[in-house]
C-alpha cells in the first residue's frame, strides 16, 4: 500500500529518481566524505520538507529516491541540494571558510525520472549499484 502525503489541498505521492556527479565526474566521493554525505543530504531534506526514502553515494556519482511535494519544483530542488551540500563539503572537508565564487563540486545536469509503480525495483537498484557496477567494470576487463 502506498503511503500518500496530505497537504491542505492535495493528496500525493510525487517520488522521483535522481542521480547527480562531481565536476569532471572525478572520483571525489570517498572516505569520511562518502559516509558523512547521507547526513548532509538527509539535513538539507528536513529543511525543505523532502522525504530522503533512499539514497546511495558512489565514488562518481549520487542516487537518491526523493518525494518532493507538489509545492516545489524538482529542479529548484535539486539545486537546493547541490548548492547547499557543495558548500557544506568545501567548508567542513576542503577547509574553505569564505565564500567561495567560482569553486563548484557538483557538475551542472542532472538525471530525474518519475517513480511509479516501480518503485521497489528504483530502490533495489540503488541499494545494489555499487555491486552491479562492480560486475560490469569485471566484465570489461574480461573482454566480454
Amino acid at each position: 500500500m502506498r503511503d500518500w502525503q496530505c497537504q491542505a489541498h492535495v493528496k500525493h505521492y510525487c517520488r522521483y529518481h535522481v542521480v547527480f556527479v562531481p565536476k569532471y565526474r572525478k572520483k571525489a566521493l570517498f572516505g569520511a566524505l562518502r559516509r558523512e554525505i547521507g547526513a548532509i543530504f538527509r539535513d538539507l531534506c528536513r529543511q525543505k520538507g523532502i522525504e530522503l526514502v533512499e539514497g546511495y553515494a558512489m565514488r562518481d556519482h549520487i542516487h537518491m529516491l526523493l518525494m518532493i511535494p507538489p509545492r516545489l519544483s524538482v529542479s529548484n530542488t535539486v539545486g537546493f541540494l547541490k548548492g547547499k551540500s557543495a558548500i557544506q563539503i568545501f567548508r567542513k572537508y576542503k577547509q574553505v571558510q569564505r565564500n567561495f565564487t567560482g569553486r563548484h563540486f557538483w557538475a551542472r545536469g542532472y538525471c530525474v525520472s518519475t517513480v511509479g509503480l516501480d518503485e521497489q525495483m528504483i530502490r533495489e537498484y540503488i541499494k545494489n549499484q555499487e555491486v552491479l557496477e562492480r560486475r560490469q567494470e569485471q566484465m570489461q576487463l574480461a573482454g566480454l
